[in-house]
């Protein structure tokens, strides 16, 4: 059975999959890569690839979808499938990367919290029981990772490619699916991705915005499941 390897999104670790890795390691072997540790897409994507298996399967939140976007642009051959949720194809908008310079620095004085609380954790979810509890897990994610990471993944963020193209020419089974409320990778963004992929379904979950693996887990998790079932 082909392995599954999961990228969390940034300042996240396997913590974000922890629904999905419950239900599914059952029947799948499950691989989490940690995606901090250098400071471009085309290295990080170098490092999970000299780590991962032979052939595997990839799914992305987010950061992680953009990091598995670069993965089949370097290793077509090597990636069976791929699911790409709550992500982005395109290059970092110039208001966007802007911002970057600024956050880095202060998290370089100290104030990561700060900055995960004031500026990023208010855009993450969509209103739910569930909010604070996620928000708690995020904030706890993004302190044990730390500031390196932080900055590491901040400027990979900033400098990476537009991958449409990269899209395009990927033929193999491919999962399209975003929080309805996704603030941050609008609905809009997975249209565009589901119309470039040759070989696509779009699977929209209401009742999330940014994080569905956590917000609506069981919907998540049955999306993923169905998913796997074509590889």
């Amino acid at each position: 059975m082909t392995p599954l390897l999961l990228l969390p999104g940034m300042m996240c670790d396997a913590r974000l999959f922890q629904p999905q890795i419950a239900a599914l390691s059952g029947r799948h072997t499950l691989i989490t890569a940690p995606i901090g540790g250098a400071d471009t897409m085309t290295a990080l994507a170098r490092t999970v690839l000299n780590a991962a298996p032979p052939r595997f399967a990839v799914a992305g939140l987010s950061m992680g979808g953009i990091l598995a976007m670069e993965i089949i642009r370097q290793a077509p051959d090597r990636v069976a499938a791929v699911a790409l949720m709550d992500t982005n194809p395109l290059a970092e908008k110039p208001d966007i990367q802007a911002r970057r310079g600024p956050q880095i620095e202060a998290v370089q004085s100290g104030h990561l919290a700060e900055v995960m609380r004031d500026e990023m954790k208010p855009n993450y979810l969509t209103e739910g029981p569930d909010r604070a509890a996620i928000l708690d897990l995020c904030m706890a994610m993004a302190l044990d990772l730390g500031p390196e990471v932080f900055v590491n993944q901040s400027r990979a963020l900033r400098d990476r490619p537009d991958q449409c193209d990269t899209l395009r020419s990927f033929d193999g089974p491919a999962l399209v699916l975003c929080g309805r409320d996704d603030a941050l990778c609008p609905v809009s963004r997975h249209e565009l991705m589901h119309d470039l992929l040759p070989n696509s379904t779009l699977k929209i979950i209401d009742g999330a915005g940014h994080l569905p693996t956590l917000e609506q887990p069981t919907k998540t998790t049955a999306a993923l499941a169905r998913w796997l079932e074509a590889i």
